[in-house]
């Protein structure tokens, strides 16, 4: 090879517009190939569409085809070996495989590139991209969903405190409480599913925004890459991110979810709870107290949902001045992008082991119950069945609170003859009312606490999953 040839060869695929080169500080600065290199995958599965398309429509010749699919096979071995070799000053994903597959097969890798533009063909990545993660996402949510609901069935009838501003308010299960995650985690995948349809729909054949001259036919490409449809404007095509915008959305809502959950373990595992221990796995110690049990994990998915709400903030300034249609900015979509994904996968893929290693102290649980005054709500419902108006009923339960507290006692500990003084409506029949079991299956309705209601919701929690 020649000095001159090497010099060609070094040229940017644009570089004929421009007399001199760009200088080594911007190419760093504008290169994206640090980060986008991972979407080689789905860049080939487009050019592979893209490429039997453009011979179909008799666009480039079948042998020109044949070529770079052998050309395009050859390099997704070497990419998943290990032994592609990524260069900086090829800027990006599409231009190091373009480089490679000319290297390879000569000018039919020259004529890939016909009737796209890497602006459509970058939206078809990400699309890619994101359409398989959204499926493995949603698979991960479903083990979540499949340990809390397995967790539940062992505690339908396990009695715990409900609480409101984190104080006891009534006594329920610790199975309705697990349920009411699935609940959270059921409707984050009917999100996923929606934005997944969005996401769904082909950029490629929009070109640099203005569509193409080239007799393509843009529908055989969707079919072939099993994209649900085609972006119906090109200018829209190559600029909207709003598929990734969505998609980020419903990821912080999903680390949300994890969030309230994991702030509820660390809660549950304090000392001053003691509800439920955490395996030896998801924990620390510490290097100077010895005692130490630190539930490291949860308090991580607590920082990192921080991490993920940025993220979609980011994306929403990244897209909120800019004109039709790409502009260089979008380069920035990626890492936000695929840190949301990455960080949500780890998450979910941790989350379901730890909840299924998850020590359950129900006695704990039971005697913090009794705590509170928890059973004061079915005393005023029992006096309201007695024919005393509700705010009534609720001022004498009030007052016989403060004469519990006064004696060091909980309600549901006060014997008949003290309740009798508050009202005489009372009877023996109240006692069945103040126990945590009275109290649980009075709630015997569709999303109510009672066992019974517990288990009919986890039954249904099952038949859904199957779906």
């Amino acid at each position: 090879m020649t000095d001159n040839t090497l010099q060609q060869n070094n040229k940017k695929t644009w570089s004929g517009r421009f007399n001199e080169p760009v200088s080594e500080l911007v190419e760093r600065y504008t290169a994206s190939i640090p980060f986008d290199y991972r979407l080689a995958e789905y860049d080939i599965q487009g050019s592979l569409a893209h490429a039997k398309m453009l011979s179909i429509q008799g666009i480039i010749s079948t042998i020109d085809w044949q070529a770079i699919e052998q050309g395009l096979n050859q390099i997704r071995n070497e990419i998943h070996g290990g032994q592609f070799n990524w260069q900086l000053e090829l800027e990006d994903v599409h231009l190091n495989i373009e480089k490679r597959l000319t290297h390879l097969i000569g000018d039919a890798g020259k004529r890939l590139h016909t009737a796209r533009s890497r602006n459509d063909q970058v939206a078809t990545d990400i699309r890619l991209f994101l359409r398989a993660s959204i499926d493995e996402i949603v698979d991960l949510i479903r083990n979540t969903q499949h340990a809390l609901v397995d967790l539940a069935e062992k505690h339908a009838d396990t009695v715990m405190p409900g609480f409101t501003h984190l104080q006891v308010a009534q006594p329920i299960t610790f199975g309705h409480h697990l349920m009411a995650y699935f609940e959270m985690f059921k409707r984050d995948v009917a999100r996923l599913l929606d934005c997944r349809k969005r996401v769904n729909q082909l950029p490629l054949g929009a070109a640099a925004l203005a569509g193409t001259s080239y007799p393509i036919d843009r529908h055989l490409v969707a079919k072939l890459l099993d994209f649900e449809g085609v972006c119906e404007n090109s200018l829209d095509a190559v600029s909207d991110r709003d598929f990734a915008i969505e998609f980020s959305s419903c990821a912080a809502l999903i680390m949300t979810h994890l969030s309230r959950l994991s702030e509820e373990l660390i809660l549950w595992m304090n000392p001053q709870f003691a509800f439920i221990e955490l395996a030896d796995r998801f924990c620390t110690g510490s290097s100077i107290m010895p005692q130490k049990k630190n539930p490291d994990v949860p308090e991580l998915v607590r920082g990192k949902t921080g991490r993920v709400n940025g993220h979609l903030v980011a994306l929403l300034t990244l897209m909120k001045g800019q004109p039709l249609a790409y502009n260089k900015d979008n380069q920035e979509d990626k890492e936000p992008l695929f840190d949301t994904v990455d960080t949500l996968i780890d998450t979910l893929r941790i989350y379901a082991d730890m909840l299924s290693g998850i020590t359950v102290k129900t006695d704990a649980m039971r005697q913090s119950t009794l705590r509170g005054h928890a059973t004061a709500t079915d005393l005023a419902d029992y006096l309201v069945k007695k024919g005393i108006p509700f705010r009534d009923a609720h001022e004498i339960v009030a007052k016989t609170v403060q004469f519990a507290e006064k004696n060091g006692c909980d309600l549901s500990s006060l014997p008949i003859q003290a309740l009798q003084q508050f009202s005489d409506r009372i009877g023996a029949d109240v006692l069945a009312v103040l126990t945590l079991e009275g109290s649980i299956q009075s709630r015997n309705h569709t999303g109510g606490t009672a066992p019974e209601q517990v288990n009919i919701a986890i039954n249904k929690a099952k038949q859904w999953l199957q779906t």
